[in-house]
């Protein structure tokens, strides 16, 4: 097994577009590869080593992941080290056909981990594997949704869910949702859907446009609270925010001026950039702003060795406006119309150049199975352990925060 692997995770939507899990996987470009069993081994127990708590359990609440799993995967000790209630575990058709593997899947079923068919044809279906399944994959063909409906119908008395992969647009999407289906969506949710009239700046949005401009000019403290006090719905989930365990405070924040007197102002305003994204109504915000939060997170552990910690943070608020321009429905040139950013930001943001763009570069390739993972790690000498180090924490920072909305 090569030591430079980067973990890709590809995010799994309910029916609303929320997020409900991911597959998590080793970047790979080469299709219909035979499994490593050593390579899926490792991620196994490193993904395990960093979900895990002693105190506080599962990192991710009621997140699913979803892995890869091979025969020779089925004694491995980072499986042992998984929540079973939380991870499912893909197998292949062809495992199916060996008595052993089939008692030892039986064996993980009763101890509660789930199991997901892959490359099977449902119509050909043993009714036995039913009950040894949790999850079926299916390849929606969007020309015969009837006969995929009355399949659907069929398996969903077995209590198991139906799995869409490779759901390439959005008209795919609406039919698996209009079918009861979850969905792997690949890179889809980062794609805006077609026809979708530009909704504009709302009250809150401006407001907090104004407040994030004001402690760019360190405007007094009273008069930012006078803006916030306008909006009691602002000032409150903005206080959550802050007192959420994503920020890891020891005394709990009472009012916006004993936010500032503790924290200052520069983390303010990135909190501000995080309510930003968040009081989009957009129909597909769930999953997007769920990436902001990932993205922005992702890129500023990334470079929280090379730079200031003020650095750090606006690194966090070129990660969340990077999807600005989506979350809001309007175009980012609009965006950074609205408010004066520094001109780091603007150049991650316009071009992924400058000091922030190739962190915020590298965040995105994770979410894509890109190559170029592995090169702009490389220029910015930062190893594949740190790279997945930062990104399942970025996972787990976000779970967190949107505990917290």
């Amino acid at each position: 097994m090569s030591d430079v692997k980067f973990i890709v995770r590809e995010p799994l939507l309910d029916p609303s577009q929320r997020v409900i899990g991911f597959q998590l996987s080793w970047q790979n470009n080469a299709k219909d590869a035979e499994p490593d069993v050593a390579a899926l081994s490792f991620l196994m127990s490193f993904v395990a080593s960093e979900f895990n708590d002693e105190e506080k359990g599962f990192l991710l609440g009621d997140s699913v992941i979803f892995l890869e799993a091979v025969p020779g995967l089925l004694q491995a000790e980072g499986l042992r080290q998984l929540p079973p209630k939380n991870t499912v575990l893909i197998f292949s058709k062809r495992y199916f056909g060996d008595a052993a593997t089939l008692d030892t899947i039986k064996e993980l079923r009763a101890l509660g981990f789930g199991i997901c068919l892959r490359n099977a044809d449902i119509t050909a279906l043993e009714r036995s594997f039913f009950s040894l399944i949790t999850h079926f994959e299916v390849q929606l063909d969007a020309s015969n949704l009837t006969a995929q409906a009355k399949m659907y119908a069929a398996l969903k008395q077995s209590n198991v869910q139906m799995v869409a992969r490779n759901v390439g647009n959005w008209q795919d999407f609406d039919a698996c949702a209009a079918l009861g289906l979850s969905s792997f969506v690949g890179k889809l949710h980062l794609t805006p859907r077609p026809n979708v009239a530009q909704k504009g700046l709302d009250t809150t949005q401006t407001t907090i446009l104004q407040l994030m401009e004001m402690i760019r000019k360190n405007a007094d403290i009273q008069q930012l609270e006078t803006v916030v006090k306008r909006d009691a719905a602002l000032a409150y989930k903005l206080l959550r925010y802050i007192n959420s365990a994503g920020f890891g405070l020891r005394t709990e924040v009472q009012s916006l001026k004993h936010a500032v007197t503790i924290l200052g102002y520069s983390p303010l305003y990135r909190w501000l950039s995080l309510l930003l994204a968040t009081a989009s109504t957009s129909g597909n915000s769930p999953v997007l702003l769920e990436t902001a939060i990932v993205r922005g997170r992702f890129a500023e552990i990334l470079g929280q060795p090379f730079m200031s910690k003020s650095d750090a943070e606006n690194l966090f608020v070129a990660g969340m406006f990077s999807l600005l321009d989506r979350l809001l429905g309007i175009p980012m040139e609009e965006v950074l119309s609205t408010i004066q950013l520094p001109e780091a930001v603007v150049d991650a943001l316009v071009s992924r150049s400058g000091i922030f763009g190739p962190f915020l570069a590298l965040a995105e390739a994770c979410e894509l199975n890109s190559m170029l993972v592995s090169s702009i790690a490389e220029t910015l000498k930062v190893s594949s352990v740190d790279v997945n180090k930062a990104h399942l924490s970025a996972l787990v920072w976000a779970k967190n925060i949107s505990s917290a909305a």
